[in-house]
């Protein structure tokens, strides 16, 4: 069964017909509200709103360990995560969809990791996305009404703030192309559990890089979300019904651990 993350603009999907509300209880505390085993069309989702019901929490505020442990234990095998982010190259303009295949992770106060505890792993994040799988999106996703680009790389920043003018330069000499607060490390705990994990970030703004455009604000990105929240029912039309997560085996981190102690949920 995929499961969905919404991000910002992607809180709910008004064509998603709730079959039952889920409130799990998690070793890692509350997760997410609003986690659903939802119908859409002929198919049987989960679906999780990645910053509650209200999009009442900040990025640094959101139980990533709980929300991956909440999806994992009823029946995700593989997750498609939605997201805003802003644009650090000007061939990504705002509305277009970015399929990013690396991460740079800048956040600073995220538990990140299963292990705790006695539990010692070292997981290898050298390719975040199952490369077979990006094929496959490369030849499914044609035919959108916007623009979709691949093999991208996505910094992830703490957030609330918005970057300073000198970070967000920084980024881009980085290689980063795209930057957005909850990719990370919601993508690398994914990996841990054994889910695989697709990421569509759509494009709302250019940071603050680009001295012709006004600098990135909540009006901008709130205005470009309608466009974005129908491509991304497009993405769902094109995806769900691909069951790409039996294809392809997504060790967990119990395979990759150095104590004889194992994660007995995963």
């Amino acid at each position: 069964m995929w499961a969905i993350i919404g991000g910002s603009g992607f809180e709910s999907f008004e064509e998603f017909e709730v079959i039952e509300e889920l409130n799990m209880e998690t070793p890692y505390g509350p997760h997410s509200s609003s986690l659903k085993k939802v119908k859409w069309k002929d198919e049987e989702v989960l679906f999780l709103s990645r910053h509650g019901s209200h999009h009442e929490l900040l990025p640094s505020e959101i139980n990533f360990r709980a929300n991956i442990y909440a999806l994992k234990k009823a029946g995700a095998k593989g997750i498609l995560s939605f997201s805003a982010v802003g644009s650090l190259k000007e061939e990504l303009k705002p509305e277009d969809l970015v399929c990013v295949n690396q991460y740079i992770d800048f956040t600073k106060k995220r538990a990140s990791s299963f292990c705790e505890d006695g539990v010692i792993g070292h997981y290898s994040f050298a390719h975040p996305v199952d490369s077979n799988a990006v094929e496959i999106l490369k030849a499914e996703l044609k035919n959108l009404s916007c623009d979709v680009h691949f093999d991208k790389t996505y910094v992830c920043i703490e957030g609330p703030r918005f970057s300073s003018l000198a970070e967000s330069r920084m980024f881009i000499n980085w290689g980063a192309d795209i930057i957005g607060m909850t990719n990370m490390p919601e993508a690398y705990l994914a990996l841990e559990a054994g889910l695989m994990y697709l990421p569509f970030s759509f494009v709302t703004d250019y940071d603050c890089w680009k001295t012709d455009e006004d600098h990135v604000t909540l009006e901008i990105v709130k205005g470009r979300m309608k466009k974005n929240y129908h491509s991304a029912g497009e993405v769902l039309i094109k995806i769900v019904p691909l069951k790409i997560f039996d294809e392809f085996k997504t060790p967990s981190i119990n395979e990759a651990l150095m104590s004889e102690k194992k994660i007995e949920w995963i």
